[in-house]
Protein backbone atom coordinates (compact mmCIF):
# COMPACT_ATOMS: atom_id res chain seq x y z
CA UNK A 1 0.00 0.00 0.00
CA UNK A 2 2.97 1.86 0.55
CA UNK A 3 5.13 1.71 -2.61
CA UNK A 4 5.80 5.12 -3.65
CA UNK A 5 6.20 6.23 -7.37
CA UNK A 6 8.63 7.74 -8.45
CA UNK A 7 8.46 11.48 -9.71
CA UNK A 8 9.07 10.57 -13.46
CA UNK A 9 6.21 8.66 -13.24
CA UNK A 10 3.98 10.54 -11.04
CA UNK A 11 4.54 13.59 -13.38
CA UNK A 12 4.01 11.53 -16.53
CA UNK A 13 0.52 10.34 -14.83
CA UNK A 14 -0.54 13.96 -14.81
CA UNK A 15 0.29 15.84 -17.45
CA UNK A 16 -2.29 18.59 -17.18
CA UNK A 17 -0.91 19.45 -13.64
CA UNK A 18 2.60 21.01 -15.38
CA UNK A 19 0.50 22.66 -18.00
CA UNK A 20 -2.13 24.30 -15.66
CA UNK A 21 0.46 24.85 -13.06
CA UNK A 22 3.31 26.28 -15.41
CA UNK A 23 3.14 29.34 -14.99
CA UNK A 24 4.31 28.95 -11.20
CA UNK A 25 7.60 28.48 -11.62
CA UNK A 26 8.47 31.98 -10.83
CA UNK A 27 7.13 31.83 -7.35
CA UNK A 28 9.13 33.49 -4.55
CA UNK A 29 11.64 31.87 -2.38
CA UNK A 30 10.89 33.76 1.04
CA UNK A 31 8.40 31.89 3.08
CA UNK A 32 5.34 33.09 3.59
CA UNK A 33 5.02 36.48 6.20
CA UNK A 34 2.33 38.08 7.69
CA UNK A 35 0.37 36.42 11.00
CA UNK A 36 -0.80 33.37 10.14
CA UNK A 37 -1.41 31.84 13.50
CA UNK A 38 -3.05 35.72 14.85
CA UNK A 39 -5.70 35.94 17.10
CA UNK A 40 -7.32 38.45 15.33
CA UNK A 41 -6.88 36.88 11.75
CA UNK A 42 -10.37 36.89 9.96
CA UNK A 43 -12.93 33.67 10.40
CA UNK A 44 -12.69 30.88 7.67
CA UNK A 45 -15.20 30.95 5.14
CA UNK A 46 -17.15 28.06 3.95
CA UNK A 47 -16.34 27.64 0.04
CA UNK A 48 -18.98 27.57 -2.38
CA UNK A 49 -18.44 24.67 -4.43
CA UNK A 50 -18.81 26.32 -7.93
CA UNK A 51 -16.23 29.11 -7.09
CA UNK A 52 -13.05 28.62 -9.46
CA UNK A 53 -9.77 28.14 -7.74
CA UNK A 54 -7.78 31.03 -8.40
CA UNK A 55 -4.38 29.23 -9.54
CA UNK A 56 -6.23 26.90 -11.70
CA UNK A 57 -9.60 27.99 -12.52
CA UNK A 58 -11.04 25.02 -11.63
CA UNK A 59 -14.19 24.58 -10.13
CA UNK A 60 -13.12 23.66 -6.42
CA UNK A 61 -15.93 21.72 -5.12
CA UNK A 62 -15.72 19.30 -8.40
CA UNK A 63 -12.02 17.71 -6.99
CA UNK A 64 -11.09 16.05 -4.02
CA UNK A 65 -8.23 16.70 -1.66
CA UNK A 66 -7.31 19.48 0.57
CA UNK A 67 -8.84 23.10 -0.20
CA UNK A 68 -7.44 26.57 0.62
CA UNK A 69 -8.40 29.88 1.35
CA UNK A 70 -6.30 33.16 2.25
CA UNK A 71 -7.28 36.57 3.29
CA UNK A 72 -6.12 39.68 2.67
CA UNK A 73 -6.48 43.21 4.36
CA UNK A 74 -6.51 44.55 0.78
CA UNK A 75 -8.94 41.89 -1.28
CA UNK A 76 -10.39 44.74 -3.57
CA UNK A 77 -6.71 45.26 -5.10
CA UNK A 78 -6.87 41.36 -5.67
CA UNK A 79 -10.29 40.59 -7.05
CA UNK A 80 -12.36 43.97 -7.31
CA UNK A 81 -14.46 42.35 -3.98
CA UNK A 82 -13.85 42.02 -0.34
CA UNK A 83 -13.53 38.26 -0.19
CA UNK A 84 -10.65 35.51 -0.03
CA UNK A 85 -8.99 33.87 -2.57
CA UNK A 86 -10.03 30.34 -2.68
CA UNK A 87 -8.22 26.99 -3.95
CA UNK A 88 -9.39 23.85 -4.95
CA UNK A 89 -5.72 22.72 -3.64
CA UNK A 90 -3.26 22.85 -0.79
CA UNK A 91 -0.40 23.08 -3.68
CA UNK A 92 -2.14 25.98 -5.51
CA UNK A 93 -3.16 27.67 -2.70
CA UNK A 94 0.70 27.81 -1.41
CA UNK A 95 1.59 28.75 -5.51
CA UNK A 96 -0.62 31.85 -5.72
CA UNK A 97 -0.01 33.01 -1.79
CA UNK A 98 3.79 33.30 -2.78
CA UNK A 99 3.45 34.97 -6.07
CA UNK A 100 1.14 36.97 -4.19
CA UNK A 101 3.49 38.04 -1.88
CA UNK A 102 6.00 38.68 -4.02
CA UNK A 103 3.87 41.58 -5.44
CA UNK A 104 3.39 42.45 -1.92
CA UNK A 105 0.06 41.26 -0.74
CA UNK A 106 0.76 39.24 2.53
CA UNK A 107 -1.74 37.37 3.65
CA UNK A 108 -3.57 37.97 7.28
CA UNK A 109 -4.91 34.56 7.42
CA UNK A 110 -4.29 31.25 5.17
CA UNK A 111 -6.03 28.14 5.58
CA UNK A 112 -6.02 24.79 4.84
CA UNK A 113 -8.42 21.66 5.43
CA UNK A 114 -7.85 20.12 8.54
CA UNK A 115 -7.90 16.69 8.37
CA UNK A 116 -8.23 16.18 12.29
CA UNK A 117 -11.41 18.11 12.28
CA UNK A 118 -13.70 16.12 9.55
CA UNK A 119 -13.99 12.19 9.04
CA UNK A 120 -11.96 11.78 5.51
CA UNK A 121 -12.84 9.16 3.13
CA UNK A 122 -9.55 8.12 1.13
CA UNK A 123 -10.86 6.08 -1.75
CA UNK A 124 -8.90 4.67 -5.24
CA UNK A 125 -10.90 6.14 -8.65
CA UNK A 126 -8.89 5.10 -11.52
CA UNK A 127 -6.20 3.33 -10.07
CA UNK A 128 -5.40 7.06 -7.90
CA UNK A 129 -6.13 6.80 -4.12
CA UNK A 130 -7.69 10.13 -3.21
CA UNK A 131 -8.72 11.96 -0.09
CA UNK A 132 -12.35 13.78 0.62
CA UNK A 133 -12.65 17.08 -0.08
CA UNK A 134 -14.52 19.57 2.70
CA UNK A 135 -15.24 22.84 2.19
CA UNK A 136 -17.54 24.08 4.92
CA UNK A 137 -15.94 27.27 7.24
CA UNK A 138 -15.53 24.55 10.16
CA UNK A 139 -12.93 22.29 8.54
CA UNK A 140 -10.67 24.83 8.42
CA UNK A 141 -7.26 25.16 9.99
CA UNK A 142 -4.72 28.27 9.74
CA UNK A 143 -1.91 27.05 8.59
CA UNK A 144 0.86 27.53 11.38
CA UNK A 145 -1.59 25.22 13.61
CA UNK A 146 -1.19 22.16 10.71
CA UNK A 147 1.30 19.63 10.40
CA UNK A 148 1.40 18.52 6.83
CA UNK A 149 1.80 15.48 5.31
CA UNK A 150 3.63 15.89 1.86
CA UNK A 151 3.60 13.80 -1.03
CA UNK A 152 1.99 10.89 0.25
CA UNK A 153 0.51 7.82 -2.19
CA UNK A 154 -3.11 9.99 -0.87
CA UNK A 155 -3.64 12.39 -3.61
CA UNK A 156 -5.87 15.88 -3.86
CA UNK A 157 -7.03 17.84 -6.93
CA UNK A 158 -3.73 18.86 -8.58
CA UNK A 159 -2.16 15.39 -7.79
CA UNK A 160 0.61 14.51 -5.06
CA UNK A 161 -0.72 17.03 -1.80
CA UNK A 162 -0.03 18.61 1.17
CA UNK A 163 -2.56 16.87 3.84
CA UNK A 164 -2.45 18.79 6.92
CA UNK A 165 -3.61 18.17 10.63
CA UNK A 166 -4.42 20.10 13.74
CA UNK A 167 -3.36 16.65 15.89
CA UNK A 168 -0.22 15.73 15.03
CA UNK A 169 -0.10 12.61 15.90
CA UNK A 170 -3.13 11.94 13.73
CA UNK A 171 -0.92 13.36 10.61
CA UNK A 172 1.84 10.74 12.28
CA UNK A 173 -0.71 8.24 11.75
CA UNK A 174 -1.55 9.11 7.94
CA UNK A 175 1.81 8.99 7.46
CA UNK A 176 2.59 5.32 8.99
CA UNK A 177 -0.28 4.32 6.44
CA UNK A 178 0.35 6.38 3.80
CA UNK A 179 3.65 7.29 3.22
CA UNK A 180 5.35 10.88 2.55
CA UNK A 181 7.09 13.45 4.27
CA UNK A 182 5.82 15.72 7.95
CA UNK A 183 5.99 19.33 7.52
CA UNK A 184 5.16 22.59 9.72
CA UNK A 185 4.12 25.39 7.53
CA UNK A 186 7.36 27.32 8.62
CA UNK A 187 9.36 24.73 6.35
CA UNK A 188 6.90 24.95 3.30
CA UNK A 189 9.06 26.42 0.32
CA UNK A 190 8.57 27.13 -2.99
CA UNK A 191 10.69 24.93 -3.97
CA UNK A 192 8.87 22.15 -2.10
CA UNK A 193 5.71 23.07 -3.50
CA UNK A 194 7.39 23.15 -7.57
CA UNK A 195 8.56 19.19 -6.65
CA UNK A 196 5.04 18.31 -5.98
CA UNK A 197 3.84 19.09 -9.11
Amino acid sequence: MNDHRSREQAQESHPTRRVVLGGAVAVSVGALAGCLGDDEAPDAISIPSEHACEQCSMEIGRHPGPNGQAHYDDPEELFDEDRPAMFCASTCAYVWTFEREDEGHEPTAFYLTDYSSVDEEVEEDAGIVEISSHLEEDTFALVGDLTLVVDSDVEGAMGPSMIGFSDADEAEEFQAEWGGDLYDHDDVTPDLVMSLM
